[in-house]
């Protein structure tokens, strides 16, 4: 269970990565792990671990190596492909807007895999 302020931020992350474009969200995993998914595609995963919030999110394998080497509070992604996948837990170290970033990119690496058909609907 995260505290009563990560549930405000996790929140506030729920909040930003719902507003994507044709995100869909779920819990395939149990009411602990809430997964985003932009055409049936995951980008995004927000939890709780040792009672802090974390989230999950897909990024370069070059971005993976770089952020875990510069960030303490960035690991490559938990019970995610270590090469692809970052898992953030939110400190004094790291702002909202570099989050807010890492998730773009997340959103944008996943959609830029997509169909055309599928890539037109993102803007509709």
């Amino acid at each position: 269970m995260c505290d009563k302020e990560s549930k405000v931020t996790q929140n506030e992350y729920t909040d930003y990565l719902l507003a994507k474009p044709c995100c869909e969200d779920s819990f395939p995993f149990g009411p602990e792990a809430h997964v985003f998914k932009v055409f049936n595609k995951m980008f995004a995963l927000i939890g709780c671990r040792h009672g802090q919030l974390s989230i999950t999110l897909k990024a370069t394998p070059d971005d993976v190596t770089f952020l875990t080497e510069e960030f303490a509070s960035i690991e490559r992604g938990y019970h995610m492909n270590k090469k692809h996948w970052i898992t953030i837990t939110p400190s004094q170290e790291i702002t909202v807007s570099m989050i807010e970033a890492w998730i773009d990119n997340s959103y944008s690496l996943v959609t830029s895999k997509l169909t055309k058909i599928e890539r037109s609907q993102l803007n509709n």
